[in-house]
């Protein structure tokens, strides 16, 4: 879909991404509206090249605002762009939002457009979903994330967490190609004052994130928080990088090349890793924005959550 937008003809909500039309969701979406008995709603997605320009940007998020059956978007690769272009269009931010300078909810309310951030809360609930319980307080271990975008900046946010007490990281180690990301995210670990130890690292070829990587504690935690392998072809890694002994790999993504995903399961045994991809991360992601958009309650665990998992694997 491309501007200009044509008025919603049925209750509608937006999928603003890079490669929308390849994502599961458009399959998922309807098996789940159904489920939720939301109504004769559609789903339609908006394509932006990455960092693109902000006026592409502020014509979509005017258009949502204005056109009455357009009734939000999820916000996936331009959820810091989108925001430093729109901030103006918002009624309301989330303090999370506010916090970290993107949006990847947007929704309607009392005639106001809002914007969330979603991602601190949908990364920890993934994550959550495959990391042994005290994995940090056991273990000691590190968390390297390669990528310094929106993604990094909300799971490094929730690892920090003091409520998870003596449960963090002992080192958080954030990697990127450019620098304006690895300032913008060290400002906000900055502010958080949390005592865990981070370090920033610019990398713009990906042997120097491999020097990283190998460089890990037993039992660390390894994160494609590029887009690489979905959104652009390849991974963050070249073939010499050396995954952490009893380490966690954790591919962002659920779609395309998948190359880091094939590096990590390429040394799963040798090393035993635990190997994620994204689809967990995937569903939450959606179904908290979902909730959002169309004022509905979606609970997080349970029946009905287990339920829409299996739709959604049915409809993958």
């Amino acid at each position: 879909m491309n501007a200009p937008y044509a008025p919603a003809e049925r209750p509608t909500m937006y999928f603003i991404g890079v490669t929308t039309a390849k994502s599961s969701i458009m399959r998922v979406f309807p098996e789940w509206a159904r489920f939720l008995k939301l109504g004769d709603v559609v789903i339609k997605g908006i394509d932006f090249k990455m960092h693109d320009e902000p006026l592409r940007y502020r014509d979509a998020v005017a258009f949502i605002k204005r056109d009455p059956l357009s009734l939000g978007a999820l916000v996936t690769t331009h959820k810091l762009d989108l925001l430093k272009a729109c901030r103006d269009l918002f009624g309301r931010l989330d303090p999370l939002s506010e916090l970290m300078h993107e949006i990847s909810s947007i929704s309607k309310e009392s005639g106001l457009l809002v914007g969330h951030a979603k991602d601190p809360i949908t990364s920890g609930l993934a994550l959550e979903a495959f990391l042994p319980p005290d994995h940090w307080a056991k273990t000691g271990a590190d968390v390297f994330l390669i990528g310094a975008g929106g993604s990094s900046v909300a799971l490094s946010w929730h690892l920090m967490q003091a409520k998870h007490g003596a449960n963090r990281p002992s080192r958080i180690i954030v990697s990127n190609r450019s620098p304006a990301r690895l300032d913008e995210i060290r400002a906000l670990h900055a502010s958080l004052r949390s005592g865990v130890p981070v370090e920033y690292h610019l990398t713009p070829t990906p042997d120097l994130n491999d020097r990283l990587c190998n460089g890990l504690k037993p039992g660390s935690l390894v994160v494609n928080a590029t887009g690489l392998g979905k959104d652009a072809p390849g991974s963050p890694l070249t073939e010499a990088a050396v995954f952490p002994e009893d380490g966690l790999a954790w591919e962002f993504n659920y779609r395309g090349d998948l190359v880091f995903l094939r590096q990590a399961r390429a040394q799963q045994a040798q090393r035993r890793l635990h190997v994620e991809d994204g689809w967990i991360y995937f569903i939450h992601g959606w179904t908290r924005v979902m909730a959002e958009v169309f004022h509905v309650d979606i609970p997080v665990r349970g029946p009905v959550f287990d339920e829409l998992s299996r739709i959604a694997a049915g409809a993958k």
